[in-house]
């Protein structure tokens, strides 16, 4: 395979000027990322996860990272033998359940996506929402629509939460401190349970409470597609709102996007959805002129 041809110390120049304008525009911003998908997965991609994050620091920006971990504890609760059922899109989390996913979210992975970021020359600590009382939850309901009676019915999802309240001093004061917050979506209920919450919808409330400038949602797809499988650079919410109504926007997608307009609608400057499988993803949706991924905003 050939090398690759030595990049100019001019060509390295140039880039650094075409990047510095985007680099002042998130300033001391605070830029959330939602990581997870099959980056995680990957070494390569993982730690040019971590290159960015760092960089994104070191550039004056405040990143915060929220990571799901799906896969991960599905494989663990195979291993430990504990059957795991889904409803509503959602996984049904019983007692045994709960605790083995703050075992492997608040522990294993977390201190994963950390110890990867310090690698690279950052200062990452790892948190969940319990620290601080950052997020408090409400327990999550969804209805379903009986296949053989065709009526609409509740569905229990055990310790599955949403979040009710968000209290982000704990992460203020971590950024100020030139740390990286990586934080677990896992968190108390108003009950005093433990809970599992969906990675996307944790970040988008941690985003609205900080106003950030940006949430990224790194997925396995390039972003939001028109009709023709061409990908939508940028959407406004009416416009999103009317692409799920007609079906353009379909499948696993509509609640994907429907956590980008509810982040917006709390004061999230800007949503994206972007390809988290393209190394440097993060680095080229914030700091190149088109950008890597859909991007949602009022």
């Amino acid at each position: 395979m050939p090398e690759t041809p030595e990049m100019t110390p001019q060509a390295q120049a140039e880039i650094l000027a075409k990047a510095l304008p985007y680099m002042l525009r998130y300033d001391e911003q605070t830029v959330v990322v939602k990581y997870g998908g099959h980056a995680m997965g990957d070494p390569e991609l993982a730690r040019a996860f971590a290159e960015d994050i760092t960089l994104l620091k070191t550039s004056g920006i405040h990143p915060i990272v929220v990571h799901g971990g799906g896969p991960q504890i599905g494989r663990m609760l195979d291993k430990l033998g504990i059957k795991s059922e889904f409803r509503a899109g959602l996984r049904v989390t019983d007692k045994a359940t709960v605790e083995i996913v703050e075992m492997v979210l608040a522990g294993g992975i977390n201190k994963e996506i950390v110890q990867a970021i310090n690698r690279e020359g950052g200062r990452a600590v790892g948190l969940c929402g319990k620290d601080g009382n950052m997020v408090i939850v409400r327990k999550a309901t969804r209805t379903m629509i009986d296949p053989d009676s065709n009526i609409e019915r509740i569905v229990d999802l055990g310790f599955v939460g949403e979040p009710d309240t968000v209290n982000p001093a704990v992460l203020r004061m971590v950024s100020k401190e030139d740390l990286i917050p990586v934080v677990a979506p896992v968190a108390p209920g108003l009950d005093g349970e433990t809970y599992n919450v969906n990675a996307d919808t944790f970040a988008g409330a941690i985003a609205g409470a900080l106003s950030a400038k940006r949430l990224l949602f790194l997925t396995d797809v390039d972003g939001v597609l028109d009709r023709d499988k061409r990908l939508i650079k940028e959407l406004t919410v009416a416009e999103a709102k009317r692409l799920i109504d007609d079906g353009t926007i379909s499948g696993g997608m509509i609640p994907k996007v429907e956590t980008c307009i509810e982040a917006v609608e709390r004061g999230v400057e800007g949503v994206v959805i972007l390809n988290g499988k393209v190394p440097h993803a993060v680095l080229l949706e914030l700091f190149t002129e088109h950008g890597a991924g859909t991007l949602i905003t009022p």
